[in-house]
């Protein structure tokens, strides 16, 4: 896997700002559901599975235009260790009045790898972009499936890239 979800995180979201939010500023600042994920799933290294991850991910409460920023932390079985700050892109289909309906995600954050026992990606700055689709309930909780790639963009000549594959669970907290 290469550098596409980033790509079309960044399609997909200048896109939208294009179409939806320069009336009122490209990105103006608004406000937006403040969030806390959970997400466990496997790790996915040259196309093996070779373990397991947690990743936690705090949305912060504030857009600007359809960018949303958000903070990540993961860790996996082999005491592997990512943390990172970037944005969050989110579609909303299927609406319902209630608020309930279906939503398709974009992020990308750069961040910093930790190399426990697991693989060597190459270099410390390991970019995260991934790919989330799910149901959010009337009551905003979120439950999705989530595909993301991480890999240090070629800065370095070690370049393996890293991929997981997670069920995500997010909790509204306001």
């Amino acid at each position: 896997m290469d550098g596409r979800l980033a790509v079309l995180f960044f399609v997909v979201g200048l896109t939208d700002m294009k179409t939806n939010d320069c009336d009122t500023g490209c990105l103006a600042r608004t406000p937006a559901q403040e969030a806390l994920s959970l997400s466990f799933g496997n790790v996915i290294f040259q196309e093996k599975n070779i373990g397991s991850e947690m990743y936690l991910r705090y949305d912060m409460g504030t857009s600007f235009g359809p960018f949303q920023p958000a903070m990540g932390l993961s860790m996996s079985d082999s005491n592997d260790i990512w943390v990172g700050l970037g944005a969050t892109h989110t579609t909303r289909f299927w609406d319902r009045p209630s608020g309930a309906g279906g939503y398709a995600q974009l992020h990308f954050m750069p961040g910093v790898y930790a190399q426990g026992s697991g693989p060597d990606l190459g270099y410390p700055i390991e970019f995260r972009s991934g790919a989330e689709i799910g149901y959010q309930a009337k009551n905003g909780v979120r439950m999705g499936v989530s595909f993301d790639h991480r890999s240090n963009g070629d800065i370095s000549s070690v370049n393996p890239g890293l991929e997981t594959f997670q069920f995500r669970v997010s909790v509204p907290l306001n």
